[in-house]
């Protein structure tokens, strides 16, 4: 907690912060503020007026003079934001919850609520406390939410977050059992008024218990428990849950068994041994604590270096943003293959190749293998450069190995000189079909191949030959680029090669654009950065070989610091244009792999790009805008549809940055005035017209990005006025050649969210006419505007119907995990054991397990279909305790029947995998301070703010092997297994400094000295 509580006892402004507060609270809720605009004022007010936790659940939650129905549906949203910077816990939300619950007043009704006759004259009138009319429902979504937030690992942080959130949950439980009672007992009808209530107020419980099985499956609650001080709240529930779980037996049993579970596992049996023998406690404490995880002894399961392990794991790190950290391949290569170099190149070579495979039986098309093909061809034989480099305790022959590796590539796929022109062997697809010949030259390049070895290996003399520029060195090309421009400009152009030179080329552009953002050289950068975002593909080349943050940290830095107007400006058109073309590569970034400010590096709320990407197509008020805002507002109404247009003196009035911050509301004007009909489609077209020029042409993203959320939003009308609109921006009469190229670029990044919103509308229109131009027109746009490694809907579909019966390798019986992996407030589809994603992602470990074993001992084989964008959707939809939970049990199963060995190597794979979506390395990355950028020095040196991020299946495995005894108690055989995958995951993930020092080392050297061709 970033100290409300503290903050808040000085009972001289507490009046004063209330009033704060509760005109805060009124405002957002008639105004209906965002709830990301509410954190954000609510962090503000915190400062100025700082409350403790209970006191700002309770302004939210209770009901107010004009309105004691129903908690306003805003409410939850603010709370969730709330709990999740630190502001308000669950033991407030829980408290304010009860002391307002609707349930009160049906068992428990006050004097005031009593028939006059049943009411004692003498009694002495009581101030009546106001509670909700029917406040059922918003508990139950609260309760969900509060669930929700403990699965993530924010509802609960500590043991006091568990002893207070453990006391409200023992006055719910008094609540509901009593209410349960009290309904049970109107047999006859006698009540009549309640039965009204009771299937609400069941709702409410369902959700409830959600929210309990949820707080019993969190790891530090155990642990809380097991500390003497929390003796007392410890008994008190276990007798609640003792008293309250026959209520809910047989409304759901499932749950009730595992809370039971929980209630005689991590309650009751502390109560049991604390009446032993004294003597006999301070014992087992001590063989407790001295008997840890490295203590239990596992009996040895043979555990192979499967073909598949490297599969999924390379799959992993290129089904979004490129994820190749040289440092983690060559750790987790090290540490696999323990130190074995020969070995690990030949399945580093097979398992690039069975990704691409994949790719091409998958029909992901030539856009999405176009990354995939690279990485063979031009970072695969840069990995074996420092592999051969290395001091490895086994000797290494790169032409060993690559014959090695590619006598069991298939040659249908990937078919030798002479079998490209075989028509027989034609698989649909011909984007791969050099891929064997250019990844052999590309190995020659880096002296890993002689002439002799390739003709062997392809079986004829072919044409290729190496580039005619040979082999590149990063160094020298920067040096080159930064005496002549237009020798970067053709080093872009070059990305799209597949000769073994790109790795040098792609550093040396980075370089470049670092080197140009810190001197602020912006009419160079206006070029580059115009012509790499008109090439998504090249986006990904460059994170092949170079970290995300090494360019976007100079881009975000330049642009956050992006200095004023000289004092002798002439012209201002030319100040936007170079603000915008370095604005539209990083939001080419950011929008394509989904990136969000904290991902980006922003320290400061000031940041500029903080507020654009994190809000910048968000709806704002006129209201909420400065005098300065305004005047900003108006002179561009005016300059783009008055007369007298565009001049200098608006551009000069107000900077670049400012006018993309108003973009969303500038539109939202125009879609007003358009459907009111103070616009006429001329002057709209006339003055759209402006924003299709170079120099305003990037300001469309956020506009755009606006319009398609707006749609989602919007009435008729609106939506008609908004499709007008997007008709006259998407396709233009009119457009130059320069800005033709900076359009498509726009497209690029606008077209998914832009096709959804379309689509939705199109279904709820479906005699328009206007939504299938616009389609068409953003069509080829669609297949490179994202690469997230998110799941489309159609594959979704596909993994949450289809598997809905019990497959192969998987009990209908299986119990769930002991120690509390189990899911809750999932869908039903995914949330199903047998069925939906659970049984999806278990079919495919039993397919990757198939593959290994059938495919013949150093054979040609075909790779099985894998995409990891299962395994995200499944742990998006599932949580990772419950995704470990399946891996786990199809783990034990499989183990059973004989299949161990590669089991356990491809769980180990899922689980050491990298996830594109849940990525630390950015945020966590250091900002290079140079102080260079404008005063960016000393902006940099602020330590980053903390960024929330969901558990990891790392993290989850590692948490139920420290508690590998209680699972020992109930599954012996599961605990066994637990702790093996625990201590095979960490052997493949610890950073083994020696080894990887030596061939990251190796790696700098041969960049520094160019002896295999710019490495570094």
């Amino acid at each position: 907690m970033e100290g409300p509580a503290t903050a808040g006892s000085s009972l001289t402004g507490l009046p004063a912060a209330v009033a704060r507060w509760e005109q805060l609270i009124t405002r957002a809720r008639l105004q209906r503020l965002d709830p990301d605009q509410f954190g954000v004022f609510s962090k503000i007010l915190l400062v100025k007026h700082p409350l403790p936790p209970g006191l700002i659940a309770e302004l939210l939650l209770r009901p107010t003079a004009d309105n004691n129905v129903a908690l306003d549906p805003r409410a939850p949203l603010y709370l969730t934001h709330l709990i999740k910077q630190r502001r308000v816990d669950t033991a407030s939300v829980l408290k304010a919850l009860y002391k307002y619950s609707t349930i009160h007043t049906k068992i428990h009704p006050q004097p005031e609520d009593q028939p006059s006759k049943e009411r004692d004259a003498s009694a002495p009138r009581r101030k009546k406390l106001q509670r909700w009319t029917s406040s059922y429902s918003s508990e139950a979504i609260l309760f969900w939410r509060l669930a929700q937030t403990v699965n993530q690992g924010i509802g609960i942080k500590s043991g006091r977050d568990v002893v207070e959130t453990s006391r409200m949950l023992v006055r719910w439980m008094a609540l509901f059992t009593e209410a349960a009672t009290i309904f049970s007992q109107d047999a006859f009808g006698s009540m009549h008024s309640l039965n009204a209530s009771k299937l609400e107020m069941e709702r409410s419980r369902e959700s409830f218990i959600m929210f309990l099985n949820a707080f019993s499956a969190h790891p530090t609650v155990p642990k809380t428990f097991q500390i003497p001080a929390a003796k007392g709240i410890r008994k008190q529930l276990s007798q609640s849950l003792e008293a309250f779980l026959p209520s809910i037996m047989q409304v759901n049993p499932s749950i009730a068994s595992q809370l039971d579970m929980f209630r005689a596992q991590s309650l009751a049996t502390h109560d049991s041994t604390e009446k032993k023998d004294p003597a006999v406690s301070d014992m087992n404490s001590y063989m407790d604590n001295v008997m840890g995880l490295e203590s239990f002894q596992v009996p040895e399961v043979p555990i192979a270096n499967t073909r598949a392990g490297l599969y999924v794991y390379l799959s992993a790190a290129l089904v979004g943003r490129p994820m190749i950290d040289d440092a983690a391949l060559f750790t987790y290569l090290h540490n696999r293959y323990r130190g074995d170099v020969q070995q690990a190149a030949v399945q580093l070579i097979l398992a690039s190749f069975d990704v691409l495979a994949n790719a091409v039986f998958r029909n992901e098309g030539a856009k999405a293998g176009h990354l995939l093909k690279s990485f063979v061809v031009n970072k695969v034989p840069l990995v074996l450069v420092s592999l051969a480099q290395s001091s490895p305790l086994y000797t290494f022959n790169p032409e060993i190995c690559i014959t090695e590796a590619l006598g069991q590539v298939d040659t249908n796929i990937f078919p030798t000189f002479s079998g490209m022109f075989d028509m027989s062997s034609n698989t649909g697809s011909s984007f791969q079909d050099s891929v064997r010949q250019d990844f052999c030259f590309a190995c020659q390049l880096h002296g890993l191949l002689s002439q002799t070895a390739i003709e062997n290996l392809l079986g004829d003399i072919t044409y290729q030959t190496l580039p005619d520029e040979g082999r590149y060195v990063k160094d020298i090309l920067v040096q080159s680029c930064l005496q002549d421009s237009d020798r970067t400009q053709k080093l872009i152009g070059e990305l799209d090669n597949m000769n073994g030179n790109v790795g040098a080329a792609a550093q040396a552009v980075v370089e470049v654009i670092g080197s140009l953002c810190r001197n602020t050289e912006t009419m160079a950068l206006k070029q580059l950065c115009g012509q790499l975002a008109s090439k998504p593909l090249s986006l990904d080349i460059m994170l092949l070989f170079s970290p995300a943050q090494k360019i976007l940290h100079p881009l975000r830095e330049l642009i956050d610091h992006w200095g004023g107007y000289d004092e002798e400006q002439g012209e201002y058109q030319p100040v936007y244009e170079e603000f915008g073309s370095v604005l539209l590569l990083l939001m080419a970034f950011v929008y394509r792999y989904n990136l969000s400010p904290a991902d980006l590096g922003v320290r400061s709320p000031d940041s500029f790009v903080g507020k654009l990407i994190g809000g910048g197509h968000a709806v704002r008020l006129l209201s909420d805008l400065s005098p300065q805002e305004h005047s900003h507002l108006n002179g561009w109404i005016q300059g783009l549809f008055a007369e007298g247009g565009l001049g200098d003196e608006l551009m000069a009035s107000c900077p670049p940055q400012d006018f993309y911050l108003l973009m969303p509301v500038l539109f939202g004007q125009i879609s007003v005035a358009l459907s009111a009909g103070f616009l006429n489609e001329e002057t709209l077209k006339s003055g759209l017209e402006y924003l299709v020029e170079v120099f305003l042409l990037p300001s469309l993203v956020p506009a755009i990005l606006y319009l398609s959320n707006q749609l989602w939003a919007e009435g008729p009308e609106g939506q008609r006025s908004i499709i007008k609109i997007l008709q006259l921006l998407i396709r233009p009469n009119s457009i130059s050649n320069e800005a033709s190229a900076m359009f498509q670029s726009v497209l690029n990044i606008v077209a998914k969210p832009l096709e959804h919103a379309l689509r939705s509308y199109q279904r709820s229109d479906p005699k328009s006419q206007e939504v299938e131009p616009l389609l068409r027109a953003i069509k080829e746009n669609l297949t490179v505007s994202r690469r997230t490694g998110g799941a489309d809907h159609a594959e979704l579909e596909s993994w949450t119907t289809t598997h809905g019966n019990h497959t192969p390798g998987s009990h209908p019986n299986a119990t769930a995990l002991p120690g509390g992996l189990a899911a809750t407030n999932r869908p039903p589809q995914a949330q199903h054991p047998d069925g939906g994603i659970s049984a999806a992602v278990r079919h495919t470990v039993q397919s990757l397990v198939n593959w290994v074993q059938q495919a013949p001992l150093g054979g040609n084989t075909t790779p099985t279909a894998y995409t990891h964008r299962q395994t995200l959707a499944a742990l998006k939809l599932l949580g990772a305790r419950q995704l470990l939970t399946v891996l786990l049990d199809e783990l034990k199963t499989l183990t059973e029947s004989g299949q161990g060995s590669v089991a356990y190597d491809v769980v180990c794979s899922l689980v050491c995998a990298p996830d594109v979506t849940n990525d630390t390395s950015l945020a966590s990355s250091d900002t290079p301070n140079d102080g260079t950028a404008g005063g960016a020095g000393a902006f940099a040196a602020a330590p980053p703010p903390p960024v929330q991020r969901r558990l990891t299946l790392r993290e989850v495995l590692k948490h139920e092997a420290d508690d590998w005894k209680r699972i020992q108690k109930q599954d012996p055989v599961m605990a066994e297994t637990v702790v093996r995958l625990y201590r095979q995951v960490e052997g493949q993930m610890e950073m083994p400094q020696t080894a990887v020092a030596g061939l990251l080392g190796q790696q700098d050297m041969v960049s520094g000295l160019g002896l295999w061709g710019g490495l570094g």
